[in-house]
């Protein structure tokens, strides 16, 4: 698999999944840079918009389940933000919030091509705003406008196919993969009509519907599986020529992988 010197040759590459997330408190630098160490081909984190428009990692709409904070992302500035620990809750070591340009800075300056993985979570206070401000931010570390997917460094994902095709519409070369939790959100239709360059289904849909990775790839589209935890769904995963595969644990997923045929 040809992806910028970013995949193994035949076997899917692996993505950590808000980090190395099983041992470190999610979308903390913490568990990035663990991730990165354990041999991780790209990272994945979720963005939202804060209430002065500054991208920051956080998966919830609210702080309330990963800091010792609580209150509504949308609705506080970064300087709120910073005031909280993200990081204890899981690990007992405090940690910042983390920005998406902070962790752009992380992935760029690795010593390895790493790709970035950006999933824009909707619905959302700002609605389309959240993508805009994305694209100026990779436009900022200059890999909006990669020569072509294949070679990008950064992916945006979004379970929203109105955001996906925002993305393709403004920046046509950057890849954009269409998340879904069933079999209709992730079928070729939706995809097809935003023009998404890949399908990222549950590990769960992907079990009932092994079908969808020769789909996907007939019609020139990769497969970004989600989240990919378990031994027998990483075999699975490799049988059906999955491309990327998001778990929780990067180090114990890239030493089954060896041992995959």
């Amino acid at each position: 698999m040809s992806a910028g010197g970013v995949s193994r040759s035949g076997k899917p590459a692996v993505v950590a999944h808000r980090g190395s997330s099983a041992d470190h408190a999610e979308h903390t630098l913490a568990a990035y840079e663990a991730a990165l160490a354990e041999g991780a081909d790209g990272l994945e984190c979720d963005v939202r918009l804060t209430a002065d428009e500054q991208l920051v990692c956080i998966h919830d709409r609210t702080i309330d389940r990963t800091s010792d904070g609580s209150g509504v992302v949308s609705e506080l500035t970064l300087a709120q933000l910073r005031e909280h620990d993200f990081g204890s809750w899981h690990s007992g070591r405090p940690a910042s919030v983390l920005t998406l340009p902070e962790l752009l800075e992380l992935t760029l300056d690795w010593a390895r091509p790493v790709r970035l993985f950006v999933e824009t979570k909707h619905p959302a206070r700002y609605g389309g705003l959240v993508e805009a401000r994305l694209l100026e931010t990779l436009h900022d570390f200059r890999v909006a406008a990669p020569p072509s997917a294949d070679h990008s460094r950064a992916v945006v994902m979004s379970f929203s196919a109105s955001a996906a095709w925002r993305v393709r519409r403004s920046a046509p070369m950057l890849p954009t993969i269409l998340l879904g939790d069933s079999l209709l959100g992730v079928q070729a239709g939706p995809a097809t009509a935003v023009g998404a360059t890949g399908i990222g289904p549950s590990v769960s849909v992907l079990r009932a519907h092994p079908e969808l990775v020769d789909k996907a790839a007939a019609g020139g589209r990769v497969t970004y599986a989600w989240t990919v935890d378990e031994s027998a769904d990483v075999q699975l995963c490799a049988d059906l020529g999955v491309r990327w595969i998001a778990t929780n644990h990067p180090a114990r997923v890239r030493d089954w992988l060896v041992t995959v045929d």
